[in-house]
């Protein structure tokens, strides 16, 4: 991918482990003329809205499931886990149908609450292990020394969970930024919305294709999780509460 990137004669006769004709035109041609810088923008609005609103409405969720006692509790931790088994495609026709409903289609808001809404399973179901591995005695010492339950989550709960927190954000980040099948069904009509990952089929021709420009927008594709997974890597292999009960 790297080498066809940076290889002007891409797609040209034979390949080659390095390129022939080193160049920068195919990312020049790619962000000007491809239109990729605005992809790019659309697909970071998506994906840190998506991490954000997925990691805290799971985190209040998971809270809820694994330290309250409710009717129906059961029944939804059972509903959450049934959502994950469901193939996504199978997704593809109602959430169609309730962003047209909603007005949403062609936005990039109306698959900004698709994408939190299909990360929100997983996330859930993650975080409810990590805030139930917590010991309970450390939360009741909280409040014993006068912590409201704000300070007690600011403070004890949340790092503590925060390599789980970390790990469902991931998810959602990678959901986000490499989904297709619900970015073209929801944006198919919306050029200047488009994310990344339809950007990349406007260089599949019918008959030929840009190799150079499609491993230029790959490459481009895959630098901003490599730098996300570089940042959270020490949270993702953290423990989670060593240290924090003696004994």
């Amino acid at each position: 991918m790297l080498s066809s990137a940076f290889d002007a004669k891409a797609g040209i006769g034979a390949a080659s482990i390095l390129p022939r004709e080193w160049s920068l035109e195919n990312f020049r041609y790619v962000l000007t003329e491809g239109g990729f810088d605005v992809f790019l923008r659309n697909s970071a609005i998506v994906a840190l809205v998506t991490v954000l609103a997925s990691a805290v409405l799971a985190l209040l969720a998971s809270v809820a499931v694994a330290r309250f006692r409710f009717k129906l509790r059961t029944a939804l931790l059972l509903m959450v886990l049934v959502v994950q088994m469901v193939p996504l495609e199978a997704l593809v026709i109602p959430l169609f149908v309730q962003v047209r409903d909603l007005g949403l289609l062609n936005t990039l808001l109306g698959l900004m609450v698709v994408y939190v809404a299909l990360s929100l399973p997983f996330g859930i179901w993650m975080l409810r292990g990590f805030v139930a591995a917590v010991p309970v005695e450390l939360e009741e010492a909280a409040y014993i020394d006068g912590a409201s339950w704000g300070r007690m989550f600011r403070s004890v709960l949340l790092p503590l969970v925060m390599p789980g927190l970390v790990a469902t954000s991931v998810f959602s980040f990678i959901t986000a930024w490499n989904e297709f099948i619900f970015a073209m069904t929801l944006l198919g009509g919306a050029t200047e919305n488009y994310t990344v990952a339809i950007g990349l089929k406007q260089f599949f021709g019918e008959h030929s294709n840009e190799w150079g420009a499609i491993m230029a927008a790959s490459t481009i594709i895959t630098l901003p999780v490599m730098v996300f997974f570089v940042i959270v890597q020490r949270r993702l292999s953290s423990g989670l509460v060593a240290g924090a009960v003696k004994g």
